[in-house]
């Protein structure tokens, strides 16, 4: 391999790592403050607003970035989607001096978009390595939210103090963070090479016969699978804890041990999936989800131990399938049909986010923890039980 190929996937590697790491920690501190915000201008009813809008906005951006992909590049893609995005994060600060929510929700939307491009960065890692390499790559790209995870909440006090020196709103302090983070993901898009884009095929080949195989079909449900699983429990944990005298301490303990799982033992996922193959990964990631749900069913109040360890695990199973399902999808499809169909397969990922969202919330009203843990341990074991795989590859 050339000293040129080299340098370029590094470099490569590093413009798609910063972006999404970027990215995140623009989510992360954008929709936390914006629940706050919304919650204190609107009510708690409405405190969802904002993640429902970040959900969307995903889903769409990576949907359209899918599409984009093979006409304009990977470079030209993601600086768009990242410079929209930071468009989004200025409408955003300004509904938030404004403490106006319609742009305050506008703008996170925006952001959104941009996250979308990013979250497709995992395949655009892979594509740079050989067959047996691609789920350690995409694995380290995923693991780029570690960085959000930890760096948006930390930085939301330092930055709410820095504003309230200008006479800005305290809670404007995260959000001019995603302003500064989004636009760092542009300049790192734009490091990114200059790619050639093949010709565009017919959208009937690109996406509607494809998407209807098997090699897409049992990834799909089983990211779906995990999805409305782990966001049904992970979104009604801090309720559970709440309604049981637990303080914002205990709720910030047991969500970092989720984030954990999330993402810092994604290099992991990746080497499993490369040894032992992305259904095997699939597979093992529904069993820990179903493991992660019953802990939180056997110990519901246990903050200091069992319930730190039900989110850790419900992160890493849902961690170990989402890596899973991309090596599946970036190994087994076609160049001229493959980016299009991972935008529409994160495009309806994504969409069940805000389905999981809203549904946790009806569960937990209607039947308590216990209801919303068992239909997560159901949902984690169907796709094990409806699509097992011929084979460990």
């Amino acid at each position: 391999m050339g000293t040129s190929t080299v340098t370029g996937r590094t470099r490569s590697m590093g413009a798609l790592f910063a972006g999404v790491a970027l990215l995140n920690t623009a989510m992360v501190g954008l929709t936390t403050a914006a629940t706050l915000i919304v919650a204190a201008g609107s009510g708690a009813a409405w405190s969802g607003l904002p993640s429902v809008a970040s959900v969307l906005g995903t889903a769409g951006g990576a949907l359209a970035a899918g599409l984009l992909l093979p006409v304009h590049g990977s470079r030209r893609v993601l600086v768009t989607g990242y410079g929209v995005a930071a468009a989004g994060a200025l409408v955003a600060f300004a509904g938030a001096l404004a403490t106006s929510i319609v742009p305050l929700l506008l703008g996170i939307l925006l952001v959104g978009v941009g996250n979308g491009g990013a979250q497709l960065s995992r395949y655009l890692a892979a594509d740079l390595y050989p067959q047996e390499r691609r789920g350690r790559a995409l694995a380290t790209v995923v693991w780029a939210g570690t960085v959000g995870a930890l760096a948006g909440p930390a930085l939301m006090a330092p930055a709410a103090h820095v504003v309230t020196g200008f006479g800005w709103p305290p809670l404007s302090g995260p959000i001019a963070i995603a302003v500064l983070a989004t636009a760092g993901a542009v300049a790192a898009a734009a490091v990114l090479p200059r790619d050639i884009p093949p010709p565009r095929p017919p959208v009937t080949a690109a996406v509607r016969g494809p998407v209807r195989s098997p090699a897409v079909v049992r990834p799909l449900a089983t990211m779906v699978a995990a999805q409305l699983a782990m966001v049904a429990v992970m979104t009604m944990t801090p309720l559970q804890l709440q309604s049981h005298g637990h303080g914002l301490d205990a709720v910030g303990w047991v969500l970092s041990a989720h984030m954990i799982g999330m993402f810092a033992l994604a290099p992991l996922s990746g080497r499993i999936a490369d040894r032992w193959g992305p259904a095997v990964t699939v597979n093992a990631g529904l069993g820990v989800l179903a493991l992660a749900t019953a802990t939180a069913l056997a110990a519901p109040t246990a903050h200091t131990s069992g319930l730190p360890v039900a989110l850790f695990l419900l992160g890493y199973g849902w961690n170990l399938v989402f890596v899973g399902g991309s090596a599946q999808l970036s190994r087994d499809l076609a160049p001229e049909t493959r980016s299009r169909v991972q935008g529409t397969v994160d495009a309806v990922v994504w969409s069940a986010s805000a389905l999981a969202g809203l549904g946790s919330g009806a569960l937990f009203a209607g039947g308590g923890y216990a209801l919303v843990a068992v239909v997560g341990g159901v949902l984690a074991l169907l796709p094990l039980a409806l699509l097992v795989p011929r084979n460990g590859r």
